[in-house]
């Protein structure tokens, strides 16, 4: 047989002369060439289809591995690497995988490029432990790389530290080890083949070489070991040694190698029912999974760590993204390995299979930790898990804080090689308190995240400034939870700092806290006093903490006394949410709802209401109107003179603009003092800024004392002209007309004029309110605007010789400073 023929079967030659080009044939028939053509078009779609979700995506497996299928079709090879590429940064490529890769690089290799294609090949068996993929690398050193084929030594050394590599990855694979074994004995037999015959020295060291591969191989357990026996007898029938082919005696050989070879079958036989179980066809997978972990903990009592590791590696290779197959992996190699490459290896392709599974990553720090690995080692994979999406903020919380316990221990360690500075801790505590603290408010976990870092700033930093910090910057984010406040003041009274323990009581004992928090501060404050304060101190917090006591206890009588909700069947009646759907339904619900209102109490009502008198009704405390009026009835009936509501109607009221904003009450009295009559004086200030708006209506006693006040228009206050206009809300409350359109025969009713038009004039403004009732006109208002006529408006009764002016001497007027 072929030296090559050993590590891949006929079969598999098949399977390579198929899948080794991934350049398809061409062919010359012209309906052939269209059906091509259009599969090449449907095929370059989904490969732009493809290209989109892995941009949006790229932790999409699947999509990966449909866009390199599609890219080998079409034979496009730049983006085919480019895409093996990317995938292999995200995941650990399957064997099945890096085995096509690595055949698709080999059909086109030459002397040039065989050191790449090997690098191709220690990356594929560094991600998953692969018979198959062991053998490929095996055959294409033997065929392409001059030294081995041409057995220099060198090329000698390579092939055969490879081959022991091998070994303890694939060749305790119970069913294909063979081939591993079978094609080093094989590279050994074509070394003895080129050593002259003459040079028995030589041969027979290579002969010796051949013997011990082949007693190891007979001393595992592997299928077919009685085919193996047959052949290593053969072998020694040519090497001249007296053996009986057809006997299991090997007494003549080596009774060591009888022993270890019987004892090799028996384990065989121990594991074969296993073997058929998970090689079975018609399994699902959580069939299959239950069956290898079944192989798995048969070979954990049979107590041999090689024989372990090497059905976890067959099994993670079966299930690459089981997280709880790594983690019972990965533990099993820190129980019995304890530091080792094998370990931090196998916890980076965990990581990199089930990149959203926290325990591993944590593990994966700590074992770095265990074989003293660099900080740019640790910080690395410590950032490298940050970009991670996992199930939780609590998960990150874990990660921030299993970081800074490897730093705090490898500060105080006295074996430590690299000097770590303590910012290091400061750093991350920070990162962590600003990236957790929005996500996780209120939380107990912020709290001992927080504890852990004034508790490191004390010890490791001996910053006591710093460690106050860290409570008092968290406070201001989360001053509503009991447990902060408390764990920092168990911080000073740890410290013996009772001074700054009580301020940080009297700082939190009137806030508001969950629960019974608001007692149990109070209470603390003053078990703390009696244990650690004075007798003043101690007087002080009683003479604080009882009214506060007091106070929640009252509180809390009134919500146990509170009525019940109703229950979800009963509808309850919100006023705000009345309010609301009155305000969405339209402008006329509430005018309508008043008129039904209205009309129950007579015709009287109506006929008032129809001649414009003003209607008023109570504020949020006044009795409801129809109480109102029942209450006036029954006092009329008893004899008792009704009292009427005050009602302002602006009959006298002068409206005044243009003030100066220092103008005060008595200054605008002072003015008006030798008219005299003024009731009373309302300035209308910003409601957003509480400032002055230069505007005030003044009411006066009679309509005699308005005519005189009218007549001061255009006189200076404060160093201002002011504008003075008799108040009429009773032309509407939409606009004063405009006495260029009277003119012109144009006016039109106020109730026609847009709302904008009276904003420079004052609008609606809190100075319509009037003692515990407002005037209101239309819908929904609680002050409503009061309608000014427009200066120089000619009155029924002549106040003034002043010549009326125009609508621009107005608009000047305005607008003059």
């Amino acid at each position: 047989m072929d030296d090559s023929e050993v590590l891949v079967s006929s079969d598999q030659k098949m399977e390579d002369a198929s899948t080794v080009n991934p350049i398809p044939p061409s062919s010359d028939d012209s309906g052939e060439s269209d059906s091509e053509s259009e599969d090449e078009a449907e095929s370059n779609h989904q490969i732009e289809t493809l290209e989109s979700e892995l941009s949006a995506n790229p932790y999409n497996y699947d999509a990966y591995v449909q866009y390199i299928k599609l890219l080998r079709k079409t034979a496009n090879l730049e983006k085919l690497r480019q895409a093996r590429e990317a995938m292999s940064a995200m995941f650990p490529l399957s064997p099945s995988l890096w085995l096509e890769w690595a055949r698709d690089e080999a059909s086109l290799a030459s002397s040039d490029n065989v050191p790449e294609i090997v690098k191709l090949y220690e990356r594929g068996i560094s991600d998953y432990q692969s018979v198959s993929l062991w053998c490929d690398y095996l055959n294409f050193l033997r065929e392409f790389d001059p030294s081995v084929h041409g057995y220099t030594p060198d090329g000698i050394s390579k092939m055969r530290n490879l081959f022991e590599r091998a070994i303890p990855a694939a060749g305790f694979h119970v069913t294909e080890g063979n081939r591993i074994w079978e094609g080093y004995r094989e590279f050994e037999q074509g070394i003895l083949d080129t050593i002259d015959k003459a040079d028995l020295e030589e041969r027979n060291k290579q002969i010796q070489w051949i013997r011990s591969i082949f007693h190891r191989h007979l001393s595992v357990p592997l299928k077919d070991l009685s085919s193996t026996l047959i052949t290593y007898k053969a072998w020694e029938l040519e090497q001249g040694t007296d053996l009986d082919i057809g006997s299991d005696d090997l007494s003549k050989v080596s009774p060591q190698v009888a022993v270890a070879n019987k004892k090799a079958q028996q384990m065989y036989s121990e594991r074969a029912h296993l073997e058929e179980n998970i090689s079975k066809k018609d399994l699902s997978d959580t069939e299959k999974f239950q069956h290898f972990m079944s192989y798995i903990k048969f070979e954990q009592t049979s107590g041999d760590p090689t024989r372990v590791q090497a059905i976890y590696e067959r099994a993670v290779a079966e299930f690459p993204v089981s997280s709880d197959l790594w983690i019972d992996y990965t533990s099993y190699l820190d129980k019995t390995l304890k530091v080792g490459k094998a370990i931090t290896h196998a916890y980076s392709r965990a990581t990199r299979s089930c990149p959203w599974t926290r325990d591993l990553w944590t593990r994966y720090l700590l074992a770095l930790e265990r074989g003293s690995a660099s900080e740019n080692d640790i910080y690395a994979v410590f950032e490298k898990s940050l970009q991670c999406t996992f199930s939780s903020f609590e998960e990150y919380l874990e990660l921030y804080l299993t970081r800074v316990d490897g730093l705090r221990r490898r500060m105080i360690s006295t074996s430590m090689v690299e000097t770590l500075d303590y910012s290091l801790i400061r750093e991350t505590f920070q990162q962590a308190s600003d990236y957790l603290t929005p996500q996780m408010q209120n939380t107990d976990s912020l709290v001992r995240l927080h504890a852990y870092w004034a508790n490191l700033e004390l010890n490791i930093g001996k910053d006591l400034a710093g460690a106050r910090g860290v409570w008092d910057s968290f406070l201001k984010k989360s001053g509503g939870m009991l447990a902060a406040w408390q764990a920092y003041i168990d911080m000073e009274v740890r410290l013996g700092h009772v001074k700054e323990a009580r301020s940080i009581y009297r700082r939190c004992y009137t806030r508001k806290f969950d629960g019974t928090g608001s007692e149990d501060i109070c209470h603390g404050w003053l078990r703390f006093e009696r244990e650690y304060g004075a007798l003043e101190d101690f007087d002080h917090a009683v003479q604080k903490v009882t009214p506060r006591l007091e106070e929640l206890q009252l509180i809390r009588l009134q919500q146990e006394s509170a009525p019940v909700k109703p229950s979800a069947g009963v509808k309850e009646h919100n006023p705000q949410k009345s309010t609301r759907e009155k305000r969405k339904a339209g402008p006329n619900v509430e005018e309508e709802s008043s008129a039904k209102r209205q009309k129950s109490k007579g015709q009287k009502m109506n006929d008032e209401e129809a001649e414009g008198k003003t209607t008023t009704v109570p504020n949020k405390k006044s009795k409801p109107e129809t109480e109102k009026a029942a209450d006036s009835k029954r006092e009329e009936s008893e004899g008792a003179k009704p009292v009427k509501p005050k009602i302002f109607t602006d009959e006298c009221t002068a409206f005044l603009s243009n003030l100066s904003a220092k103008a005060q009450e008595e200054d605008i009295r002072k003015f008006f003092s030798d008219v005299g009559g003024v009731a009373s004086i309302r300035i209308l200030h910003d409601k957003g800024t509480g400032k002055p708006r230069g505007l005030a209506y003044v009411d006066f006693v009679d309509d005699e004392h308005l005519a005189a006040a009218i007549s001061k228009n255009r006189k200076m206050l404060l160093g201002k002209k002011i504008s003075i206009a008799r108040s009429n809300p009773k032309k509407g409350k939409k606009d004063f007309t405009r006495r260029g359109n009277e003119g012109s025969g144009n006016s039109k009713d106020a109730s026609q004029v847009s709302d904008k038009a009276k904003e420079p004039l004052g609008g609606e403004t809190e100075g319509e309110k009037r003692g515990d009732e407002v005037e209101v006109r239309g819908k929904n208002t609680f002050a409503i605007p009061r309608t000014v006529k427009a200066l120089g408006f000619t009155t029924p009764k002549p106040i003034a010789d002043e010549t009326p002016k125009s609508n621009d001497e107005f608009r000047n007027m305005f607008l003059k400073k």
